[in-house]
């Protein structure tokens, strides 16, 4: 039944929506017979939640952990009340419902993490370990459930733990970026963290050696090691939020032409009309970051008689996980570059946060 596939058993409230919209769900046991048990070790908040947290926190750890702990225990899940966004887990295959879709290629003990947002995942916490604010990730004890319909993938014992889970976390965006680039493009980037750099590395290899790439990010030091592999022709250090200054730099790089294809992956608000005037005529803006606002750049686009195609990006694409993970396997500067960036200046949240 759709129902059972799609979770709408585990809606608490309100009545009649899906998991994702729903105001808290219901992660108690026992499990039933079409969904999976995970003991989870790890939860990879999405950069737009996990700066808001920070923000909130004033940038204590131990007060980020508590924010966490406190929106899984109001609302059965992470789904962060302000971004209206999640992130994605790892863990242990704990339990496998006779009627779950994974149970013949599944065992107990197996490590994956899950493709679905935490937005619709129940959840419910034991204990918040640690908080890591360079790889936006959060250390816990406690269990999750997927649905028959939610898509997870085993972590590759090729690559780091952490490493995997950071490039599982936005796999969707360059899967969607290989489905739209075609050679002699020219195409912006907006944002050089985790799903930035990965569609750059994704635009660079359906580009080859015709078209434009430009990278776009506050961060000088960002943008330098892109520069430095290749993975972009030009570097604009600024911020997304001023699409007037963005427009004139696109213009001088361009040759006056614009782009073909802008990618925002941002995580910050406000940088919806960057993507639109970097466009010219007929362009497509993809939009994958989840601070993203449908009606800025919408109206934004139309305020501007702007004739251009606006896209929120699907994080589901079929095979999103093994193409997002040889883009690491095929470049050794690219990997060791997510291996720094998860190392990080990780910090340690002392053992009392629960939820």
């Amino acid at each position: 039944m759709l129902s059972e596939e799609y979770g709408l058993h585990r809606v608490v409230r309100p009545e009649g929506v899906l998991p994702q919209q729903a105001e808290q769900l219901d992660p108690s046991l026992p499990l039933r017979s079409s969904e999976l048990l995970i003991d989870v070790e790890a939860l990879n908040i999405d950069a737009a939640s996990f700066r808001q947290i920070w923000h909130e926190s004033s940038k204590d750890v131990r007060r980020a952990g508590e924010i966490v702990a406190a929106i899984v225990q109001r609302r059965g899940k992470l789904h962060n009340p302000v971004t209206g966004s999640g992130g994605i887990l790892m863990g242990r295959v704990s339990q496998i419902g006779a009627e779950h879709p994974g149970r013949s290629r599944l065992c107990p003990g197996e490590r994956i993490a899950s493709l679905v947002s935490l937005s619709l995942t129940p959840l419910r916490l034991e204990q918040v370990l640690a908080v890591h604010p360079a790889a936006e990730r959060v250390d816990v004890r406690g269990q999750a459930i997927l649905f028959a319909s939610a898509a997870y993938a085993k972590l590759p014992g090729d690559l780091p733990d952490q490493v995997a889970l950071a490039v599982l976390d936005v796999c969707g965006a360059p899967a969607q970026v290989a489905r739209y680039v075609k050679r002699g493009m020219k195409i912006a980037v907006l944002g050089a963290g985790k799903a930035g750099t990965l569609c750059l590395a994704q635009a660079r290899r359906s580009l080859g050696d015709s078209g434009l790439l430009i990278a776009v990010d506050v961060s000088a030091a960002a943008l330098e090691p892109l520069l430095a592999m290749g993975l972009c022709d030009a570097a604009i250090e600024l911020d997304a939020t001023r699409p007037v200054e963005l427009m004139r730099r696109v213009a001088a790089a361009t040759g006056g032409e614009l782009c073909d294809l802008v990618v925002n992956c941002a995580s910050s608000t406000g940088t919806e009309m960057s993507a639109v005037v970097s466009l010219k005529a007929g362009g497509t803006a993809l939009f994958f970051s989840m601070a993203t606002s449908f009606t800025a750049a919408t109206l934004g686009a139309e305020g501007l008689a702007k004739d251009v195609v606006l896209l929120m990006g699907n994080g589901y694409v079929p095979g999103h996980a093994d193409l997002a993970l040889n883009l690491l396997r095929a470049d050794e500067a690219l990997l060791r570059l997510f291996q720094a960036r998860c190392r990080g200046a990780d910090q340690s949240v002392p053992s009392g946060a629960r939820s």
